[in-house]
């Protein structure tokens, strides 16, 4: 017998993981998971976009578009800094980060604030917005590898049935 052939790769994994974060999320419209990996491979933080904790997802508003005070924006925290703030070391000093849209500005600050070394996303969908441009800038000034997976696979079927 030989071992599977249809196994994930690690950056398959890791970007799997950040995905079923995001299923986490009560956003309406927008669902996003972030996974923090050290050098070993291993996870030490997860995230997803929501609210702080203890603001209540009934009370706060989950629009998009309104007076800012009317919109999620001003209450969401993104997947990206919650992966941050949920680690298990304050340490992140070479980690990687997979998410799947690439980061705005203010996680980008995050992310080079704490030693993050390189971020792996899936969409690049926001690329023209001024705040993944400055987004950009800032990862690319503080030499933090920005990479664009393009996974193997199309999709991953998770089961509760099997098991």
């Amino acid at each position: 017998m030989e071992k599977r052939a249809d196994y994930l790769d690690w950056d398959e994994y890791f970007m799997g993981v950040a995905i079923l974060s995001a299923q986490r999320s009560k956003d309406p419209s927008t669902q996003v998971g972030a996974c923090i990996v050290n050098e070993d491979n291993k996870i030490v933080g997860v995230g997803y976009n929501g609210f702080p904790k203890g603001s209540s997802d009934d009370l706060l508003p989950w629009a998009r578009e309104g007076s800012f005070l009317e919109t999620k924006y001003p209450f969401v925290c993104h997947a990206e800094l919650n992966a941050i703030l949920n680690s298990i070391s304050r340490d992140l000093k070479g980690c990687k980060i997979y998410v799947a849209l690439f980061p705005c500005n203010e996680c980008a600050k995050a992310i080079i604030q704490s030693g993050i070394s390189e971020v792996i996303y899936l969409s690049d969908k926001y690329a023209h917005t001024d705040a993944v441009v400055a987004s950009k800038m800032m990862l690319k000034n503080a030499n933090v590898v920005m990479r664009q997976l393009s996974p193997h696979i199309e999709s991953v079927n998770i089961s509760f049935k099997n098991y």
